[in-house]
């Protein structure tokens, strides 16, 4: 499915823009995997919103897992139900995520830290699908406390129902974000394996100085290239 394009928006767009978005109309899909499953997570600013939207995703057939929180409690937090939901959906157990928070700020934010997940603050049509087609974004983010029901269900359903479409300079583009996240992870390995043998042995970090390992010298210790001490 093609989405088009409001006039206004057109004319305030700059030329090379709308040249790639003609390239794009020859470009096909590369990710045409139906989306069948749906995580769902929210605080207490987005708890009612969370409770309307997995009811009507579970009503059009999708399978519809909730991260919580599953009760009303002004004082819980949104990180310990965004971030299961956005390990979920970077290990592939949901297809895609539906984080909500009071403005939808705090759900983007603590997603982004999850290698793999690729989740924009949504709210408007134009972006509930572009972010899917041109950024491949896999979680969308919502302000349970600013939007309605009918506004947030109608950019649910867009977010759903768009694919990545796969042109060159997207995947390129993505292909360096994604090389961001495995910089991040093979330095949280070194260290949490640096972290390990130290723990084994005290040649590599003497206790009274554990505690004082920046994570430049973990790295350090763990490639061996010389003691911090």
């Amino acid at each position: 499915m093609k989405w088009k394009v409001h006039p206004i928006v057109v004319r305030s767009l700059k030329p090379q823009y709308l040249r790639d978005k003609l390239m794009d109309t020859q470009t096909e899909t590369v990710n045409p995997k139906t989306v069948k499953s749906v995580g769902i997570a929210a605080d207490h600013g987005g708890f009612e919103l969370k409770a309307f939207l997995a009811g009507k995703l579970r009503e059009t057939g999708y399978a519809v897992t909730d991260f919580g929180d599953r009760q009303l409690k002004s004082d819980d937090d949104y990180p310990d139900f965004i971030i299961p939901l956005a390990r979920a959906v970077s290990a592939g157990t949901v297809d895609r995520g539906v984080g909500i928070c009071g403005s939808g700020v705090g759900a983007a934010i603590a997603a982004n830290k999850v290698a793999g997940v690729r989740a924009g603050l949504i709210d408007e049509n134009f972006s509930a699908h572009q972010g899917v087609e041109d950024d491949d974004l896999n979680m969308i983010c919502l302000g349970g406390l600013l939007i309605g029901h009918a506004l947030a269900w109608e950019l649910v359903e867009t977010f759903l129902a768009a694919r990545f479409q796969g042109a060159e300079r997207f995947r390129r583009r993505l292909a360096k974000v994604a090389e961001l996240d495995r910089v991040v992870a093979d330095a949280q390995t070194m260290v949490r394996q640096a972290l390990e043998m130290k723990s084994r042995t005290d040649d590599y970090c003497p206790a009274p100085k554990a505690h004082q390992l920046t994570v430049r010298e973990a790295v350090a210790v763990w490639r061996n290239e010389g003691d911090p001490n």
